[in-house]
């Protein structure tokens, strides 16, 4: 387990630092400069803000600065907000974020495993016809389709809850379901699928056929390897969660990272778009190193040593 750690370490090391890679390129190929003649029509003044920012430097000497910033995990101030540093700005909305991604994943994850029992449990009854429904309509809705959906019936029509900003639970709510509808629906489809396989298993009859508690049954018994397959998506779908985040949040106004990203994006605010990048992909790294660790855990048949495979 050691070794696989430590070489799942490395790979993300590496990973990151492709990444990292990839967006100073990308950052330093779009022509112009973030310093343009509507905010610095003096040169000199727009030649001395690219000094102050190492823009001038040449993009090697700008990439090993970046290196350097991300080693240090100090991304200097923001170019838009220089009374501001990137710390300051991702330390403000990052909790944001994961507040909304986190409390997404669980509503996503408990909702689907549920869903996913009960239409097994009534298998080709309208309970299932029903559940599977709402599940291809949850994969059929892109998120931001349904979060304007969401938004025109329950806030604008039937006022029965807040649009934008992040200051009340109830402010949670439909950013929420618009993002957790669809991997709820893809969690309710396989956990059925699985269950309805366990369920039929020599172990699961014998388990009957000794007159265990049902629930006990499919709780202790079943679910445990329906969930397998739910753990092997799982990394997937928090990447596609976090991600949609981003978009949510636009749509909502919740000040979190999405907001910082793209307004950065759009004002070519260099430390910020770096700073949000390596700070998001890294976490999104180590929450799916998480997912494979969790999925050893749960299938004790799993082995990461040397002669079993990695």
């Amino acid at each position: 387990m050691l070794r696989y750690i430590l070489k799942r370490l490395l790979i993300m090391v590496i990973t990151l630092w492709i990444i990292v890679t990839l967006t100073f390129v990308l950052m330093v190929s779009i022509p112009g400069s973030p310093f343009n003649s509507d905010q610095t029509s003096n040169e000199t003044v727009q030649e001395n803000l690219e000094r102050h920012y190492n823009l001038d430097k040449p993009y090697h000497i700008q990439y090993l600065l970046y290196l350097k910033s991300i080693a240090t995990l100090e991304f200097g101030p923001s170019i838009k907000q220089p009374n501001q540093t990137v710390n300051d700005l991702l330390g403000r909305s990052f909790p944001i974020s994961f507040e909304l991604g986190m409390v997404t994943i669980i509503v996503a994850v408990i909702s689907g495993i549920l869903l996913g029992i009960i239409a097994a449990l009534r298998h080709n009854g309208i309970v299932d016809y029903l559940a599977m429904g709402v599940a291809v309509l949850g994969i059929s809705i892109p998120n931001f389709i349904l979060a304007t959906l969401l938004i025109q019936q329950l806030a604008v029509n039937a006022e029965w809850f807040p649009v934008a900003t992040w200051s009340s639970p109830a402010h949670m709510v439909l950013p929420v379901l618009a993002l957790a509808t669809g991997p709820m629906a893809i969690i309710a489809r396989l956990t059925r699928s699985t269950m309805l396989e366990v369920l039929t298993q020599d172990y699961i009859k014998m388990a009957r056929a000794k007159g265990l508690n049902p629930w006990k049954i499919i709780f202790k018994h079943a679910l445990r390897n329906a969930l397998m397959p739910v753990v092997t998506i799982m990394g997937t779908l928090l990447a596609g969660i976090l991600t949609g985040t981003f978009v949510i949040e636009q749509i909502f106004a919740i000040p979190g990272m999405g907001k910082y990203f793209v307004e950065s994006i759009n004002h070519r605010d260099y430390p910020v778009i770096m700073g949000t990048t390596v700070f998001y992909s890294s976490f999104l790294i180590i929450m799916l190193f998480l997912v494979d660790i969790a999925y050893g855990i749960l299938d004790p048949r799993i082995k990461v040593n040397k002669k079993e495979g990695e």
